[in-house]
């Protein structure tokens, strides 16, 4: 097995999702109170959820979009209230700057700065988290999203998409996330290798060979240094 490059996912393979997404409600709600009370009074933060959940039901089509799919929510939310997309922008603002404000798995920083001593790395996320607000870019080559490129996993052309930036073909090329129909079966599917992420031992019971299992991403760095 020759690696020449490797793409990772993010929420939930870096950093878990959850508590960052509880944070990102809450500093909206909080900006909302400060600057759109009738707003934050008519849409505390488990209407907004039902707002958000609405929208994403109704704009299938955005599903690769979860920026665009967000702002279409405030407006829905602001609008109504007379204001703008001054307010929405700033609104947005508040949101993604808690959103881009995550707390690594214990392991994850250096795991990183070990896999990034051995080849390319670049991020693949179908979410919508900026390495560089983050503070990881200076260890990746290059970020792709399924808002930058247009569709998200398991298409087989996002991972190709991201082999181009890393400069390796797809079988000399490892994928790394937890999602195992977007990321083991999607990669599997678009010619990559894949590891799987399983944190909480679940156990493979998605059909055919078990994929390349880890249990942190220190485990995997060991095993792509034992690559040589």
């Amino acid at each position: 097995m020759k690696i020449a490059a490797i793409t990772l996912d993010l929420d939930d393979t870096l950093w878990p999702i959850a508590p960052v997404m509880e944070r990102a409600d809450q500093a909206l709600q909080d900006w909302l109170a400060a600057n759109c009370p009738d707003v934050a009074q008519a849409l505390p933060i488990a209407a907004m959820r039902a707002l958000r959940d609405e929208v994403f039901a109704t704009h299938p089509h955005l599903g690769h979009d979860f920026t665009e799919m967000r702002l279409i929510c405030l407006r829905r939310a602001l609008n109504p209230h007379g204001y703008g997309e001054r307010e929405v922008a700033q609104a947005f603002e508040a949101f993604y700057a808690a959103r881009n404000r995550v707390e690594l798995y214990p392991e994850a920083g250096d795991a990183l700065e070990r896999l990034a001593r051995r080849a390319p790395l670049v991020s693949l996320s179908n979410g919508n988290a900026c390495l560089d607000r983050v503070g990881l870019a200076h260890l990746f080559r290059a970020q792709i999203t399924a808002r930058s490129f247009g569709s998200a996993k398991p298409d087989a052309a996002i991972f190709h998409a991201a082999c181009a930036l890393a400069g390796s073909a797809p079988e000399q090329t490892l994928h790394v996330g937890d999602h195992p129909e977007q990321d083991v079966l999607g990669a599997l599917g678009a010619g990559l290798h894949a590891a799987w992420l399983d944190r909480e031992g679940t156990g493979w019971r998605h059909g055919g060979q078990p994929p390349r299992t880890f249990s942190c991403l220190r485990e995997l760095a060991e095993f792509v240094e034992g690559l040589g």
